[in-house]
């Protein structure tokens, strides 16, 4: 029996209607309309086309929004004090900064000068720190998304077996911690696998709910899975198909057609968790800008 889609692109949608009804309230009650930057650096084709999303997002939901767009040859130093200012600036409630970088600009030390009250990808040590406790105040998108995902589709991890594929602090790190919560939409027992696992399938086989984020396309196969389980693909990778007028077509860390035998629900790509990342993006905006009210 093949698997049931789970829709990102309408699960998103519907959450993107809940924050625009969010929005309406604040600035109708309050006054306030939440505020997004958004710090782009080069050319990469792959974050243009996720800023730009972005970009349609805020507008659609009523987000006031800017992208700052850097030069790739731009100095650390510059970078960070770009951020700086944002952190000053009353106009931006949430800070964005779209990775990767170039090689010369360390990630890290970008991140650090973020204030945690604008961190609203959740990638400051201090907010990572706040999710690992137990007491987050922004989640990562992407994994906040696939915990969104799960729950509206009724596949609630409590109880579950779930095991991650990839220890990203992006995803598989925050998403291990989030489902190993004391909390609804959590209270699951974790496995974390990574690209070095040894037998990664004996892994994946015994996962309730699979999760891969390892950047690899179609690693993960029927053989690997469990029957009846979920399966959330967070992968999207770029493969040459001289059948496709662009010469390339996209898939996900997952074998889509073979797992979707096997899994009882899936995510497609495109179309599954990507819709979802920018959701939860607009969800932790609103959640910044209501903090900076109190």
């Amino acid at each position: 029996m093949a698997a049931s889609i789970i829709n990102g692109k309408g699960i998103a949608q519907e959450i993107r209607s809940e924050v625009k009804a969010e929005i309406e309230i604040l600035k109708e009650s309050r006054g306030l309309t939440p505020g997004l930057a958004v710090v782009l650096i080069g050319n990469d084709p792959a974050s243009a086309i996720y800023v730009k999303n972005k970009e349609v997002a805020c507008e659609e939901v009523g987000i006031s929004t800017r992208t700052f767009h850097l030069p790739t040859d731009v100095s650390e130093e510059q970078v960070v004090e770009l951020i700086t200012s944002l952190n000053k600036s009353g106009l931006y409630h949430g800070i964005l900064t779209q990775l990767p970088f170039p090689p010369h600009i360390n990630d890290s030390n970008v991140i650090d000068h973020l204030d945690p009250a604008k961190d609203v990808d959740g990638l400051h040590p201090y907010n990572f720190g706040l999710l690992a406790a137990g007491t987050p105040r922004f989640i990562a998108a992407t994994p906040y998304g696939v915990q969104q995902m799960l729950i509206r589709t009724g596949n609630d991890p409590a109880g579950k077996h779930v095991v991650v594929c990839g220890r990203s602090n992006i995803v598989g790190k925050p998403l291990s911690m989030l489902f190993s919560q004391k909390q609804a939409g959590s209270n699951a027992t974790v496995t974390l696998c990574h690209s070095n696992t040894k037998d990664l399938g004996y892994f994946t086989k015994q996962a309730d709910i699979l999760v891969v984020a390892i950047g690899s396309p179609e690693v993960i196969n029927a053989d690997m899975v469990k029957e009846g389980a979920v399966v959330i693909d967070v992968g999207i990778n770029r493969i040459d198909d001289d059948n496709r007028k662009r010469g390339y077509r996209l898939v996900g860390d997952v074998a889509f057609s073979d797992v979707s035998e096997v899994a009882s629900a899936i995510t497609p790509v495109p179309g599954g968790v990507g819709p979802m990342t920018i959701a939860m993006l607009l969800v932790n905006t609103v959640a910044a800008a209501k903090s900076s009210i109190d």
